[in-house]
Formats: C-alpha cells, structure tokens, sequence
C-alpha cells in the first residue's frame, strides 16, 4: 500500500486540468496553467471554476482523507490490515500522531491551489464584468476549502504571496497563519453571503452549487464558528486569539444564524428534498438523486473522463475514488464444501462489483458499540440495514463455479444468494466459535439449525466487522459475472447531503436557537427519523419489504433532545461519510464520545472482547500541519516551529 505525499507551495497555481463548461456537463481542456488574461475570459472563468469541482475528487472519495475524519472516532478504529495511515490516528497507543503520519495532509496537500484558483477568477472576472452567479461559484469553492482547513488545522493564511484573498502567480516560500477569527470573518463568511446571494436555485450544470449549498455551509459555518467563540471545554487554539468576534456578535447570535439559515434552506429547497426511504439516498442506481447537494462526481464510461482507473486494477491514487476499500474486512476468506461430508472447502463469496462487497484493504473497522449502541432499533430504524453489509451471500456462481449447493455451517446446504456468514445480535444467545478460524476460515460460529455461520456483535473483531454498504462500488456492466470489483468506483462521492439542513436547525436549537414553529429541534429530528421508520427494500436480505414503522420511531424520539442525542443521529444518517471527527471536534466531544471503545483482536476467531482507551488532549483537536508543507518554508528554525500546531513540534 502506497503512501501518497504532494509537496505543494504557498501560491504555486495548480498545475493539471483546467475544463470549459459546456451545456450540462464538464468537458475537460488541459492546461499548463492560469493567467490573469485568460480569468477575464468566460471561457477562463469557466475553466477555473470547473478544475474547482474537478478537484473534489482529490480528497472527497479518496480513502487518506476518509481514515483522517474517521478512525479514531467511535465510528472507526483500526482493522487488522491497518498500518501507518490508521494506527497513529486512532490515538490508541499504536503509534504517535505526528507531522509526517496524519492523513489531514490530503486536504492541506489540495486546499490552497484550489483557493489560489478562486481567488483568480474572482479577482480578474469582476474586472472583466463576468456575471455574479458564475463568479458566485468560485466564492463557494473559496470558503468552502477555508472552513474545510479551519475545522481541521485551526487558522491558516489568507496571503498566499499577493496580499489577503489576492491571486499570486508566483512561488512564495513565507507564509504568516491568520487566526481562527480572521478566516472565518474575512474569507468564509463574505464568500458564503455573497454565494447565497448570487447563486441560482437550480445548478448552471448538473452537480453545481446552488443556493442550498451555499445555506448549508454557511449554517454549519455559523454553527462551527459558535461552539469555537463559546467554548465550553476550554480547547486551545492556534494561532493564539481571545474568544472575542471581530464583528461584536457573540456565540448565541451565530447558532441563531446557523438555525435561521438551515430553516431558511428547508423551507426554500429548490429541486432538492429528501428521498423517500433511506437506503435510496446512498443505493447506486439512484446516484446524484434530490437528496444530493454536492457531490464529486465520476463516470464508469471514461477512465479520462473519471479521473481514476475505474476498468480495471487500481492502486488506490486520487483523483480515483477508493474510498470504499478502507473500511472492508477481506470476507473473501469465507470457506464453504463442496460435499456434505468430507470438507472439501471452496471460496463461496468472491469480490464482486455491487454495493459492499468489493475490494477489502482492512485498514478501518467498527467497534463493537456501532452495532450494540450507536444504532439500537435495527428492526425498525432502516438506517442499520441501509448503512452496513453485515449478512454475506454466495456468488460463487458469478465466479464460473458450477455447484447447485454448497454445505456451509452445521453441514447444510447452500444455494447461490444464500447467506453464508451474518453478523447478528447475540443477546442470550451461545455461539459456538471455533478454535481459530475453523471451517469458516474466518472463526464463523454456529448456532443449531442455521445454515449460515455467525459471528455475534460482541464479537466483531479488527479481523471481521461490518463492511460500509454506502460507499460500496456500482456498475452497469457486470453482465453475469462479478464484474470489476479492483477499481475505482466509478460512483460519484456524496459530499453535502439536504438531510443535513435538519440536523443542524436541531443542533442550534439545542444551543440555544429561538425556534420557529413546526421546527423545533425534536421536530426536526423527527422529520428524518419517521423517514427512516419507511422501509421499502431489505439490503441485506436482498428483498422487497415494505413497512412503516415511522411512528413507533418518533414516539421513541425524547421529549427534550440534547446534544449527544443529534451527535447520535448524525452518525446514524452520516455514518462512515467523513464527517465525524469534524463533528466530534466541533462539538467539543471528541475525547468523551470515543475516548474509549471496545473490540475483538486482529486473527479469524478471536471474539474476546478489549476494552481500548484512547488519549486525546486538548490539543489534538487541530491535526498538524504536514511536515513537508514547514520543510519548504524559508524561515527560521524559530518561525518553521512557531508555525506548526503545539501538539505537533518536534
């Protein structure tokens, strides 16, 4: 496995695909570089504006950035294929976090050539009287990548070698970090108005930003900057500010803002709104559907076009979305036989092109409390099923293998599509686990009468968990056989969803938001959890199943939510998207929620549970700055230190 470092500048413009747009779609134009000349071109704008979307890809699928905002969460830990991309971060003891290991660096790597970008088709295109819609685009990108870094890194520098939010053209190798204040104040909250303004309701293009994008980051960037000025915990900053906004507002009047602009965006959708059963929202078939507000986008017709190797064998290198591959276990193990008395033992689940079982890498897996607390009401709530591939069915047929029936756990037959292995809840159940991995190969248990083998959710291990069914690669050409499970998925990757809006009108509300009637934060959750009580489809049994157990799930809704109750419903809608260290972090809950979790070891069978305990310090609540980004600074060894975050310097 590859370790991937871009040693990018300050203020080098980004060198690769500049694209024109055409009608409703992105046509790519390479280019050499940028220049003032060509940014007064519509033409120019354009192409700046859409290499700005072309970007996304960089980090929004990419699976560096997914380990970075996930393990080390109570979403994900490391998996038995982990190595020095997972184990640092997961705080665990396995490793220190440092400048050289934390996976963050893809986004820091990406951000400011992207806003060195904007910044030259803002700066030139007024000039040259391009239209304020279009131009509006380029804000969203702007602040968009600097709330991204600011969540991430704290504050950043708004001279990029030309003055604050100035297009550069030429390398600069100084670099000043502006404070937390300042980013937020200057550069994402004028860029996001003026976006919101300027916007259209529809995209110029299909996948483009609209005025609900713009609203939902804007709310989220209200809400973010609120917990910062409060502060209840006292987590340090860096570069060193007083919690005092330049504007004089004070952190009540920004989670008013951030709930003002989230209801405004509900009540105001445009062509979104939210799917009618959850499992469609992230189900292949259905990508780009109205409940996607940004996505980075992908296509299975045209590596060139993809930007990855989505035909065949990839090796996990951006722009190509390979996201999915990190939070696998390698259920391919999985052993049935061919005769029902002599064990003659056979593969019975290959990788396949569909959704949850493709390529495994091993490096992210779920702790035991995904599964036994973060999602309680798996019977009814469809989340569970439309999050997770947890029952694995044969496709041996798909790979050439003739067998009608294969004989599986307690020796009974299998056909094709029948389950092989479950994960399932083992409250007063007594597995019978084998020594090791046992006939299964993968430590599968028994229970009487089952064919398929088990494995408890107490005894999800490092080894084996629940493989993430969302992210999971989707083809159109896999024919009758297993398809090309090795390559990029060619799938677009979900970036801002509309759900999201409810989610953060509840959670200002909850710090203290004056709430409008019919949007109260119980209200709100409420909204997505009786869309979750909908079932239309069974995933993981691979069936129709219509049901509607909405009520039961908002009867169940407390009467007074708090914090950790939205925390627990962004995970169950937003689980393993990259979200959630943010969202721990913005929270200031990072090291309460995941300071410690519990999990099986790293062979086939181990189903011992470990208690692991994390150490997150206050100061862990930036990532570092990478260490390749201060090698190329010319300045003192004094400026190069002072320049790193505290937790970081050598």
């Amino acid at each position: 496995m590859k370790y991937n470092s871009i040693k990018k500048i300050f203020g080098i413009l980004a060198l690769g695909l500049g694209m024109t747009g055409c009608g409703n779609i992105l046509d790519e134009t390479p280019r050499q570089n940028y220049t003032p000349e060509y940014f007064k071109t519509e033409a120019g704008v354009e192409s700046g504006i859409t290499a700005l979307y072309a970007n996304l890809r960089y980090y929004w699928g990419n699976g560096y950035w997914l380990i970075a905002n996930e393990t080390g969460t109570d979403e994900y830990t490391f998996g038995h294929g982990g190595n020095s991309n997972d184990l640092p971060i997961d705080m665990s003891g396995n490793g220190e976090l440092n400048s050289t290991n934390c996976r963050a660096d893809v986004l820091w790597n990406l951000a400011f050539a992207d806003i060195n970008t904007a910044s030259g088709v803002l700066e030139n295109g007024e000039t040259a009287g391009i239209s304020a819609s279009l131009l509006a685009e380029a804000r969203f990108f702007r602040a968009y990548d600097y709330f991204q870094l600011v969540q991430t890194f704290g504050g950043v520098p708004l001279d990029l070698g030309a003055g604050e939010l100035k297009f550069n053209t030429s390398a600069t190798r100084i670099s000043t970090r502006n404070t937390v204040p300042e980013v937020y104040t200057k550069a994402i909250f004028p860029d996001l108005k003026e976006a919101v303004e300027n916007l259209p309701e529809t995209g110029r293009i299909t996948g483009g930003v609209t005025k609900t994008a713009a609203r939902l980051v804007l709310s989220k960037a209200y809400l973010t900057y609120g917990w910062w000025l409060q502060n209840p915990n006292n987590i340090p900053t860096y570069p060193e500010a007083t919690r005092t906004d330049p504007d004089g507002h004070d952190a009540a009047w920004y989670f008013q803002q951030a709930y003002d602009i989230a209801v405004e965006g509900i009540k105001n959708p445009g062509n979104f709104s939210l799917q009618e059963a959850f499992y469609l929202v992230n189900y292949g078939p259905n990508d780009r559907n109205s409940e996607i507000v940004l996505y980075a986008d992908h296509t299975e017709s045209s590596t060139y076009y993809d930007g990855g190797t989505n035909f065949d064998w990839a090796n996990g290198v951006a722009p190509g979305n390979f996201a999915r591959w990190m939070c696998r276990w390698d259920y391919t193990f999985l052993e049935s036989s061919t005769d029902a008395t002599t064990w003659t033992k056979v593969r019975s689940v290959q990788r396949e092109a569909v959704q949850g079982k493709d390529r495994p890498w091993k490096e992210m897996a779920t702790p035991i409390e995904v599964a036994t607390v973060m999602f309680p009401d798996k019977d009814k709530d469809s989340r569970f099923d439309g999050t997770f591939a947890y029952q694995f069915r044969g496709n041996w047929d798909r790979a050439g293998l003739s067998y009608a029936v294969l004989y599986n756990a307690n020796n009974l037959p299998i056909a094709p599509g029948d389950s092989v292995l479950t994960f399932i809840d083992d409250t007063g159940l007594t597995i019978n686990y084998p020594d090791g991995a046992g006939l299964s190969n993968v430590g599968g248990g028994t229970l009487p009468g089952r064919a398929d083998w088990v494995i408890g959710y107490t005894g999800i291990s490092r080894y084996a968990y629940l493989n993430n069914w969302k992210n999971g690669i989707y083809r159109t050409d896999n024919g009758s056989g297993l398809g090309r499970p090795n390559g990029d998925s060619p799938r677009p990757y979900n970036i801002l969803k509309f759900s999201e809006l409810y989610l953060l009108a509840a959670e200002a509300a909850v710090k203290g938001a004056t709430t409008q009637s019919g949007y109260t934060a119980r209200e709100l959750v409420n909204v997505l959890r009786a869309r979750a009580g909908k079932w239309k489809y069974d995933v993981n049994r691979d069936r129709e199943y219509v049901a509607d157990f909405s009520q039961e799930l908002t009867d169940a809704t407390p009467q007074t939510i708090d914090l950790d109750y939205i925390l627990m419903e962004r995970a169950r809608e937003f689980f393993g998207e990259g979200y959630r260290w943010l969202d721990l972090v913005r929270t200031q809950s990072w090291a309460r929620l995941a300071g410690k979790y519990t999990i099986c070891g790293m062979l086939a069978g181990d189903h011992t549970p470990e208690t692991v305990t994390r150490t997150i310090s206050p100061e862990n609540y930036l990532r570092p700055i990478p260490q390749s980004q201060i090698d190329a600074l010319q300045m003192t060894a004094e400026e190069k230190a002072n320049y790193q975050n505290p937790a970081y310097r050598n």
